[in-house]
This record gives C-alpha cells, structure tokens and sequence, in this order.
C-alpha cells in the first residue's frame, strides 16, 4: 500500500486478537505487517519507514511503554514516523488502568467498573472530522455479543471522548508524544465469526466493531477500499400499479417523495403483468426519477426460488423476465432487471439461475439460503458491498426501518449502498414510520443519492488508488457504472470474483467487448476514462439449459392465480379493516 503502513505489535500477533486485526485490515485493503516490541524501533529507523498506524492491545502498548523508558534516545522516532495508534482492551483484561495512567499523567482520569445501564452511548458531536457520519448517533445498550462488555469507563479526563454515556466514556481520543492515540476499551470484533443471526445488528456489536472501523476508515482514507457515492432506494414488496393498494396511496406516496426527497422501486410480482391501471403507469412514466420497478419473483407463492431444481429455477427465471417484458411491451413502462425473493427464500441453484437469467443482481433481507445445510455466512461476507456466497452473485441486503439509524449508517461506513424495504400495511399509520425513517436517514452525515435498485447496483462498488493513473475496482453485480472525476486520464482495472471463467460469455463496456483474463478466481480486464468521462461494464453468462422443463402444470397454476386473488382481498379488505380498529 502507498502512503501509509499498519503494524500490528506481535505481543498479540500470534493470538486472537492480533488475528482479528489483521483480517479487519484486510478487509479494508489495508497492507500491514506483525512487528514484535523489540524490533519497532529498528523497523522505524528505516529511512523508508512511512508515516505508521500501529494497533496493539493495552498490555502491548505498556510493553512498548516500559522499553521506551529505558531507550529514551529512541522517543524522537515516535514523534517523527508516527502517524497515530490504536489501543484496545483484549478479553476484558490487560490492565487496562496501567495504560490510562501513562496517557493521562496530569489529568484527575480514573477508570470505573462498567455496569449494566439503560443509558444510551453517543458518539461524539463534536469530532466530526473522525466520526463522520456517525457524528451525534446515540445507540441503546444491548448486551454484547461477545459476552465482553468494556474493560471500564473513563471518568474526569479532559480531552476528547469519542463515544460515552453519563457514566464515562469508553473510547477517547488522546495525545501521546504528540501523535493522536485513540484508546478504546473494549476489544475487537471478529470479523471472521459466523453470523450470529439472519442479518447483521450493529447494536450487540456497536462498541466491539464502531471504534476499530472508525479509526480504520480516518487512518487509512487514502489507501484503503473506498466508496464513491452513496446510493439509496425504497423498496414497497408486492403492490399492483393500481391507484391505491391496502394502505398504500401512490399519490401521496409521491408527495412525500418530493418533500422529503427519496425515491421508490416497487418489487412487482411478474404474475400480474397484465393488470396494471394506465393512470398509474402514467405516474411512473411521468416522475422516473422517482419511481421504479423491480421483480419480485415469478408467481410469488411460497418458497417459489427456494427448490433445488436448477433447470426448474432457471425456466422460473426466465418466466419472470418474460413476463416483464410483456409488461414493458403492453404499457411502455420500464423495470429493472434486480430480482427480491418472495420471503427471501432462496437456494444456491436459484441464485445460479437468476444469474444465468439475465438480472444484474438481486436484494434481500435474508442472506442465509434455504439449502439444506444453509451455506456459513460470516459477519465478514455481510459487511462486504453485498454479499456474494451464492455462485459470486450479489446480494446487496436492505433493512426494514426498525432496524434503526445507526444500522443503516453502520452499513454506510463500510461502504454498502442504504436500501429500506416496507410492505403496504407499514403505511397503515400514514406513512409516519417510514417518513421518520427517511428523515433520520437523509440528516446523517452523508450525501445520499437516491435512485433506482439499477442504478443502486451498478453504482455500488469500491476502488482503491493504486498510483497516479490506475485505479483498482471491484464490482459486484453484473453491470457497474464507472466514471472518472478527476482532471487526469485514468485506467480503470476491474475485478469480479467468479469461482469459474467457463460460464461467461463475455465483458463489454459500452457494448464493445474487452479482452479478459481469469486468474485468482476472479475475471480482471481494464480500460480507459478521460476526464468527466462515464462508461458502463456488463457481464454476460451463458444460460442454464431447461432440460426440457415447458412450464408448470395446470394444477399450480390455478393455485397460484388463487393465491394472487386472496393475496389481494386480503391486503385491500381485511388488512385495512385490523389496522383501523
């Protein structure tokens, strides 16, 4: 990495927690090094050496301490190749008071126990250029997912703390031999540990994961995998484009995306292609900016895409674009080639299916597949712009608004696109849940660009500078859209993971084909942008043949339209009259 190097002090390289480091830095494309106690000093007098971020826990940081007290002719190295250092607490312990103590001589600092408290913990107001768009969050304690809590709290010291509750706080920001040294105490998450559930709750993790990523993406701005831009949509699951559908008004829908300004893809069910009203197609055709379609399913019957069939689950595929298209073709009206799952019930096979179908990508709230056994997705693969377990297809996750803020802006700072998803009777109260939400959303500390599930996808990638002219980018759907802002001709080098090159039948930009080449499990091709220049890549796969499969039997069939009909009794009747009462 240019710019900046990472070492890990080998006092915990060889346990778990140095480990736990690595793979975050990893994780964020930072290069690093394990560096044992005795040897900084040597490494540092490298003229070589660039500026240094060292992370250690509180016992190696006081060994560290300890030798540069009897080495003092070495403290000039601190002040002049240091960039700053993070600390943590391992495992509750380390004494966690000794390393206090040597930061904070002169100030009336003193560590108490930490006990269980109904208070919430708040991230500073006041260090925005570290906290970004965390800046002023307040997050209520949940027991930690570890079963650690922090080592203590720091009461009475005057410098800045970065995340606290009445009681004390728990991570600070200090000065050591003029450098910034951000002590957390608590330790560090683990990255590489299974999903604790079907999706991934920052509140159990908050003080675990936020301190560590904070003073990862501030130290390492400039060299890490970064993000571009923010993309956002709301997702409405099943509605037909009929003016009003259970509790949902596209009318007032819309004026609310005005007034508060976001946008809105409905996940159609293809079954209905032949239903929609002309006035509301008209509404879409008029305010795009706004409005979009998406596909919700084939049929929408239950566990539809969750079967292991693969011939089955492609002709299922296909019939949904089909239908789509047949949508398209009858009221001129648009969609986007992303596929939601009914329920988010799939398997690996449909997830090869959908990618082999034509979709660009798909969006979920569940990222555990129905196999059985369901394939192990870690917090890792959950924290990646999407997650890509499934045949290296994406799935870019959203979240319901109850989730809160602070899940939503946690998914940010790792770079993930912000994606809500309501059903109809979430309106049921006039819209006040979910306008909170966008209201909360659209005042973090971040420019949101709200747009469509396509747009969201081919927008959501990370890139990193590797020199002057070239720039490293992933993708992760089958299409990205590229764009160069600088004033300097760039070469983009593109990157895909795929477990097999045998599927791909080519890589086009701006539907010319490039030459690629596989390697590493991944497909790497590059090209070329010129100033305020844009270009969009896509990826063509091979389709998976229906051995046959014609369609489904006239008993589905009948079920399934049954199924449709009381779908819609139900949302329109029985579920306005509950929620009236």
């Amino acid at each position: 990495m240019p710019g900046s190097t990472a070492i890990i002090l080998s006092d915990i390289g060889t346990g778990g927690s140095g480990q736990k480091i690595s793979r975050l830095l990893k994780f964020f494309g930072v290069g690093h090094q394990v560096v044992a106690v005795d040897e900084l000093f040597p490494l540092l007098l490298k003229k070589d050496t660039g500026p240094v971020q060292i992370f250690g826990s509180a016992a190696a940081f006081l060994r560290l301490f300890e030798k540069l007290e009897k080495e003092r002719d070495k403290q000039w190295l601190l002040d002049a190749r240091i960039h700053s250092a993070f600390c943590f607490v391992e495992n509750g312990g380390g004494n966690p008071a000794g390393i206090l103590a040597k930061l904070s001589v002169g100030t009336k600092a003193k560590l108490v126990a930490a006990k269980e408290s109904s208070e919430p913990w708040k991230v500073s107001e006041t260090a925005k250029d570290f906290t970004g768009l965390l800046t002023g969050l307040t997050v209520a304690p949940v027991a930690a997912a570890s079963g650690l809590g922090p080592a203590g709290l720091v009461r009475g010291l005057h410098t800045e703390t970065l995340i606290a509750n009445p009681e004390g706080a728990v991570f600070l920001r200090l000065t050591f031999s003029g450098r910034p040294f951000f002590l957390s105490m608590t330790d560090v998450i683990d990255i590489d540990a299974p999903l604790p559930a079907r999706d991934f709750d920052i509140r159990p993790h908050f003080l675990q994961a936020v301190p560590v990523v904070l003073y990862v993406k501030w130290a390492f701005a400039g060299t890490g995998w970064q993000s571009s831009e923010t993309t956002a949509c709301l997702v409405i699951d099943d509605p037909l484009l009929r003016p009003k559908y259970g509790h949902l008004n596209y009318e007032h829908l819309l004026g609310l995306m005005e007034r508060l300004n976001f946008s809105t893809s409905i996940a159609f069910i293809p079954w209905n292609w032949n239903r929609s009203s002309a006035g509301t197609v008209k509404l879409f055709k008029d305010k795009q900016a706004r409005f979009s379609l998406s596909v919700h399913g084939c049929d929408h019957t239950a566990g539809e895409f969750g079967g292991r069939d693969r011939a089955r689950l492609a002709w299922k595929s296909r019939e949904s674009i089909r239908r789509m298209a047949r949508h398209r073709q009858k009221t001129g009206l648009a969609h986007d080639q992303v596929m939601i799952f009914p329920q988010g019930v799939f398997s690996g096979e449909a997830m090869a299916a959908v990618k082999h179908g034509e979709f660009i990508g798909t969006v979920s709230s569940e990222v555990i597949s129905a196999d059985p056994p369901a394939r192990p997705v870690t917090i890792a693969d959950y924290w990646e712009v999407a997650v890509m377990n499934y045949s290296d297809f994406p799935i870019f996750t959203r979240r319901y608004p109850w989730a809160g803020a602070e899940n939503f802006a946690f998914d940010i700072l790792l770079g993930k696109p912000c994606i809500v998803a309501i059903h109809h009777n979430d309106c049921h109260d006039g819209y006040k849940c979910l306008s909170d939400c966008i209201e909360r959303l659209n005042k973090l500390n971040v420019k949101l660009r709200w747009t469509s599930l396509a747009e969201v996808i081919r927008r959501s990638f990370r890139w990193r500078e590797i020199s002057p002219s070239v720039v490293e980018l992933e993708m992760y759907g089958s299409e990205v859209r590229l764009f160069n802002p600088s004033g300097e001709k760039k070469v983009f080098r593109i990157c895909k993971r795929e477990s097999t090159a045998d599927a791909i039948t080519g890589i086009t930009v701006e539907s010319q084909p490039v030459k690629w080449v596989f390697a590493d499990n991944q497909v790497t091709f590059e090209t070329d942008l010129f100033p305020e220049e844009a270009k969009t890549v896509t990826i063509t796969y091979k389709p998976i043949p229906l051995d046959g499969i014609a369609g489904e039997g006239l008993g589905y069939r009948i079920k399934a339209g049954m199924r449709r009909y009381l779908s819609e009794v139900r949302d329109n009747h029985f579920q306005q009259k509950m929620f009236s009462k």
